[in-house]
């Protein structure tokens, strides 16, 4: 069955296009408005008009494989699954009709949006909408998806509550997003140049979220039987510079408020120097490369329903912890009273 694609064609300048203000649940002043949203988006913009964009799609592609392999485990169909923050289908192109029906995908980057690929056994529709603040139908979707997208929401919170909103009852959120130990490398080089050079430092690389803040998180938000995990993805280059280029290919440049639009020639050869002499390793045929690592955090949260597991009341245990050491004898046991049992 062929794919049904509905995409309202959005004619798009990146000079007069913004999002909304009137979007925005944050007040400007607020303390959690880190990201500039506006900078992002153009940032994607520009790196999905790039003739090579495919090239930089390496990073994202392999996540995307991970987290869809994960919805593989979940042995149930999904009739509606959303995929916030597609992309350019890093998650779709690995998904199959086999248990899901319906997809749509949802990019605040049109351009993202257009490019993405989408199953051909899927019916499967677009939505421009901004990831930040987005407003779909309660309790209308199964399954909802996010790959490497969340670390740049500035009111994470909120939108793990509206992601509970739109799921029904006992449908399963997973996500995959940066963790706070992404680019330490870079980061560090970067520091320690602008001290040298400039006398004080500059935030350059994304602030992360830490592994054990999503926890958190999630619980706040409702979601139960939760399931977190880190994974890290290093990732060789030639130089500094080479790190910088793929980022910015990716759409992954910094988009914090309070970045610096510029950084001196004098101060990212400093930072490429200290980047090698720190960090650079070398490879078995004698020549030398420099390592980026992405710490990749997966999240996955269940919405309550009557009919999941529940947890034995307090105090319902027949085995104590301190115990544990003795449980294959305990465990032989309650085998054996079993089967004397059956014997009468």
């Amino acid at each position: 069955m062929l794919s049904k694609l509905i995409f309202r064609k959005i004619s798009f300048n990146t000079r007069s296009f913004s999002i909304s203000q009137s979007c925005n649940n944050l007040p400007s002043n607020s303390i959690m408005n880190v990201f500039d949203r506006q900078a992002k988006l153009l940032q994607k913009e520009r790196a999905a008009r790039s003739p090579d964009v495919e090239k930089y799609d390496y990073l994202k592609d392999e996540i995307g494989y991970r987290l869809a392999d994960r919805v593989f485990d979940i042995k149930r169909n999904f009739k509606n699954v959303l995929d916030l923050g597609c992309g350019r289908g890093h998650v779709s192109k690995h998904l199959t009709g086999e248990n899901i029906k319906n997809l749509t995908l949802v990019d605040m980057c049109p351009s993202y949006l257009e490019q993405a690929q989408i199953p051909q056994d899927i019916n499967t529709k677009k939505l421009m909408l901004d990831e930040e603040n987005f407003s779909l139908e309660q309790n209308s979707f199964d399954l909802i998806l996010s790959c490497l997208n969340l670390h740049w929401i500035n009111d994470l919170p909120g939108c793990f509550n509206r992601i509970f909103t739109c799921l029904k009852n006992d449908g399963v959120f997973i996500a995959a997003i940066f963790g706070g130990d992404t680019l330490y490398e870079l980061r560090s080089s970067l520091q320690l140049a602008e001290l040298e050079r400039d006398g004080g430092i500059s935030p350059h690389i994304s602030p992360f979220t830490h592994i054990r803040d999503i926890g958190g998180l999630m619980n706040r938000s409702g979601f139960t039987m939760l399931t977190i995990d880190t994974d890290e993805i290093v990732i060789g280059f030639p130089s500094m510079f080479e790190v910088m280029r793929d980022l910015k290919g990716m759409g992954e440049s910094n988009a914090a408020r309070n970045r610096i639009l510029h950084l001196k020639r004098d101060t990212m050869v400093a930072a490429a120097a200290i980047y090698e002499e720190l960090y650079s390793k070398k490879k078995k045929d004698g020549s030398r490369y420099v390592p980026a690592t992405f710490q990749i955090i997966y999240m996955l949260g269940w919405k309550p329903d009557p009919s999941q597991p529940k947890p034995l009341e307090r105090g319902t245990g027949e085995v104590s912890l301190k115990d544990l050491h003795k449980l294959n004898e305990i465990m032989r046991d309650t085998k054996k009273i079993k089967l004397d049992d059956s014997d009468k």
